[in-house]
């Protein structure tokens, strides 16, 4: 029987990154970050749409004004807020499942968000991702859900913590809601790498790596990178120092 649901993938971004202001527009091999993010989104095979979930702020104009030129939807709701921010992105589009991602994580791998949501459909889970046990470098991150499991979250806490991660009362309630974890194989399993947008480091790793792969293969994966900083160690030298930030 087809799974008619509709699935939409929502990206949170916004210009007032506390660390490094206006770091998903930044440009690398002639891209804003995020156009780069949204290019590897567009080949999840299972996607129905991609949605930017921003702010009213008028510092978020540029990002409205990038959905608006790639013909992808945008939704602009609370910066503080961001649990009823992503709710409302996923009613305004009509999307029955969530493929929450960030804006931090450009160099996302597809394969791996295919993953993520096919273990979603296959298993019946309320919660599927592939951080509640890290295996993937920072930066691969996926959290698959259904909006009215978002719904029921906003009915039971009014947390600030909890409105500010999205996710974080889903997983941090097992009591409550089925979850499931999709670690990666061996030659993929990097949790102490971070290929994450937090820094100027973070920046400089990732546009290195946009800047080598992608004239030649716009559809590299995350074995891809990993070949590559195999080859070219010293790369992990530039953000090997950067203190990540827990919730």
């Amino acid at each position: 029987m087809p799974d008619n649901r509709k699935i939409v993938a929502t990206i949170e971004a916004r210009m007032t990154s506390s660390r490094l202001p206006g770091k998903v527009l930044m440009e690398t091999a002639g891209k804003p970050l995020l156009e780069l993010m949204i290019e590897r989104l567009s080949r999840v095979p299972s996607l129905d749409g991609i949605v930017i979930a921003t702010t009213v702020n008028q510092t978020d104009n540029p990002i409205a004004n990038l959905a608006a030129r790639l013909g992808i939807g945008c939704y602009r709701g609370s910066e503080d807020d961001v649990l009823q921010r992503v709710l409302d992105t996923a009613r305004a589009f009509d999307a029955d499942v969530i493929v929450e991602t960030t804006g931090d994580c450009p160099l996302i791998d597809p394969d791996l968000v295919e993953i993520c949501v096919q273990g979603y459909l296959d298993s019946g889970v309320d919660y599927a991702s592939n951080v509640l046990q890290r295996t993937y470098p920072v930066g691969m991150d996926t959290q698959v859900f259904a909006t009215d499991i978002l719904a029921d979250v906003a009915s039971r806490t009014d947390d600030v913590n909890d409105h500010e991660h999205v996710s974080l009362y889903i997983y941090r309630h097992p009591e409550i809601y089925s979850l499931k974890n999709f670690p990666g194989p061996e030659e993929l399993t990097h949790p102490e790498m971070g290929l994450t947008l937090d820094t100027q480091e973070d920046f400089d790793l990732i546009a290195k790596i946009f800047e080598t792969l992608y004239p030649q293969n716009p559809k590299f994966g995350l074995a891809d990178v990993l070949a590559l900083v195999k080859r070219r160690p010293e790369l992990l030298t530039i953000n090997q120092n950067i203190r990540r930030k827990h919730v």
